[in-house]
């Protein structure tokens, strides 16, 4: 594991996945622990696609492959590159393991830093191959629910700091989506969460950047934690209805997300894919304060 800090915040990131794993300040901790009674990672980075294909599968010129949900780059182990007392970079290139699963070279790049009470995010992807690279990249952060009490059906509230009215989708088949968008009951932007908030929607994907800030405040509507970022998509989502005392919930930016149900075309024809032409490079980065 390795450790960076400021005088405000101190994180952990484990090099397998390059997986943030803890954010402590004051002793306290905010980043979910990974009890695998619930669900066993922290903050998993999603590449190189995110969430499902249709069938756990996709094609190029007509030739079919598959892939799990959300990738394999969270489960490999990356290389450190360098560390200082508030920032660390680990690396991931293509090997003969991840071209049988997905056919491209690439390079990628994760970094934490840490900015007073903020933790930057940063993603660089690089193609090094001779082909144009299609792929997607998503952050996956489980945040603790503040003063979480199982035997209160309360948990939070979510302030997506807009008072524009949002829309969302979410997965139905396979964890699939359909076009059908579904207004988000909300006052001026901010939803209560409580223990039936995922009963009919597991995860609320909200696409076309209507979000680029997220809040957790507690039940005093006091801010708790923000995820700060400039992607097309967010995504929210808590196991409860597999574990109604889950004790967290994932705020989700993401540059990609999964198929439509029934998808079969190529992948470069992917709904939100990325695409690098060979040398190019892609760079991101979100944010995570602690309130």
């Amino acid at each position: 594991m390795v450790k960076i800090s400021n005088n405000i915040l101190a994180i952990e990131v484990s090099p397998k996945g390059a997986e943030l794993s803890s954010i402590l300040k004051g002793g306290q901790e905010y980043l979910w622990q990974a009890d695998p009674k619930f669900w066993p990672r922290h903050s998993p980075v999603l590449f190189p696609i995110v969430g499902r294909l249709w069938d756990n599968k996709y094609r190029i010129k007509g030739e079919e492959h598959q892939l799990s949900q959300h990738g394999f780059a969270r489960d490999m182990e990356f290389t450190l590159l360098e560390q200082s007392e508030d920032y660390v970079r680990f690396q991931l290139e293509s090997t003969p393991e991840t071209l049988e699963k997905y056919p491209f070279e690439f390079r990628l790049i994760i970094g934490y830093s840490l900015n007073e009470n903020r933790v930057g995010v940063h993603w660089s992807v690089e193609n090094i191959g001779s082909v144009d690279f299609p792929f997607q990249i998503g952050a996956h952060p489980a945040f603790y629910y503040p003063n979480f009490d199982e035997k209160s059906e309360k948990r939070c509230y979510l302030d997506f700091c807009t008072k524009e009215q949002l829309h969302y989708i979410k997965p139905v088949e396979k964890g699939c989506t359909t076009p059908d968008q579904y207004p988000l009951v909300s006052d001026n932007g901010v939803m209560p969460i409580d223990i039936h908030s995922f009963d009919e929607c597991a995860t609320y994907v909200f696409e076309n950047h209507q979000v680029n800030k997220v809040s957790i405040l507690d039940l005093d509507k006091k801010p708790y934690v923000s995820v700060e970022f400039d992607m097309p998509i967010l995504a929210v989502w808590s196991p409860v209805i597999e574990h109604p005392d889950v004790p967290f919930i994932c705020l989700e930016p993401w540059c990609g997300r999964c198929d439509s149900v029934g998808f079969d075309g190529d992948l470069y024809e992917r709904e939100a894919q990325q695409i690098l032409a060979p040398g190019e490079i892609f760079r991101n980065s979100y944010y995570i304060i602690v309130e």
